[in-house]
């Protein structure tokens, strides 16, 4: 089989994957709610959402939480321009690869 145009190797890994899928259709998602809808540890989604980020695909933003009275921030994580490209090509490489199945 023939490389595929818009197949991503750094979007492709499980929780890449998944990370980006729940990404794409909003503007942003709280890092905690995306660390208990993955279920991983707090350490494994951080390293991942820095190699997300390292690559542009992800922005990672930390403000002050305007639901809480202490000084204790919020982290935001969301899809880049990049990242919303890179992902939206590596679904459609995904569809045409299944597609000759």
């Amino acid at each position: 089989m023939v490389a595929d145009d818009g197949f991503d190797e750094q979007i492709h890994a499980p929780t890449r994957l998944r990370i980006c899928g729940l990404l794409r259709p909003v503007d942003g998602a709280e890092f905690s709610a995306l660390r208990s809808t993955l279920g991983l540890s707090e350490a494994n989604l951080s390293k991942t959402l820095r190699s997300l980020t390292e690559i542009g695909y992800v922005r990672v933003s930390k403000a002050s939480s305007t639901s809480r009275g202490d000084q204790r921030r919020t982290t935001t994580v969301a899809l880049t321009a990049e990242g919303r490209r890179a992902f939206d090509g590596h679904v459609a490489a995904l569809r045409r690869i299944a597609g000759e199945a």
